[in-house]
């Protein structure tokens, strides 16, 4: 179905649950809610002013993304973090999103390749906030491996960029009032797209493998130092 006359498609309204959702992990991302923090459903539910039902469906799916644990009862806790889990996550993107990049790089359409290039324009926008700047970032690296991803693929490669979304927020706080931090943003990401584009595999999954690389170094470096996070 589409839109107004232009054609555009008309997007879908988010569901309650996927309102709920977003608000939680948004509360996580942003350590309004901190690692090992207990809270009840009807405390989340009577925050946002709805029923018990759609907190408790919308905290089965942050368990499966890693980001709660929850208890038999009436109860929540905030997943906690450690280094170990965040070698972990790492681990398993180096194994999955080098071979999807060298496989996608000879897929990529021109109307792939064009949106890559909006999506790399918005994390050079000094405007945008945090939460738009982890949107426009988790977009393009679905968008890059798309042409060879199954639903499989990117199934498991959420739970992992959600995972890793946590460190990545911690780790890079300190850099979001750094004008110099979109472009730096944009050049890591430049890399990539320039390496996709080449069409070559094995260029591309070597681009994919360092920027995790140096992802990885930075979270370990930003994280040092924080209370919570242990070995």
């Amino acid at each position: 179905m589409t839109g107004g006359a232009a054609g555009t498609p008309r997007v879908k309204p988010l569901s309650l649950v996927e309102k709920v959702t977003r608000e939680i992990r948004r509360s996580i991302l942003a350590a309004e809610l901190r690692p090992g923090q207990e809270f009840s459903l009807r405390e989340i539910a009577d925050r946002l002013g709805i029923s018990n039902i759609p907190v408790r469906e919308a905290l089965r799916q942050l368990e499966s993304q890693g980001l709660v644990v929850t208890t038999p009862g009436r109860s929540a806790t905030v997943a906690p973090l450690s280094r170990e889990d965040l070698r972990a996550v790492y681990r398993l993107r180096r194994q999955i999103e080098p071979e999807l990049a060298a496989r996608a790089c000879l897929l990529l359409t021109g109307p792939g390749h064009t949106q890559l290039v909006e999506l790399l324009a918005a994390l050079a926008d000094a405007s945008l906030d945090a939460d738009e700047v982890y949107e426009a970032h988790h977009r393009f690296h679905l968008e890059l491996l798309r042409p060879a991803a199954t639903g499989w693929d990117l199934r498991v490669l959420g739970v992992l960029w959600h995972a890793a979304e946590r460190y990545v927020q911690l780790s890079f706080g300190a850099r979001v009032d750094d004008p110099d931090e979109p472009r730096r943003r944009e050049a890591a990401h430049a890399l990539l797209l320039d390496a996709v584009l080449c069409r070559d595999p094995r260029l591309a999954a070597q681009a994919v493998t360092d920027h995790l690389d140096a992802n990885e170094r930075l979270a370990l470096e930003g994280i040092a130092g924080i209370a919570g996070i242990t070995d």
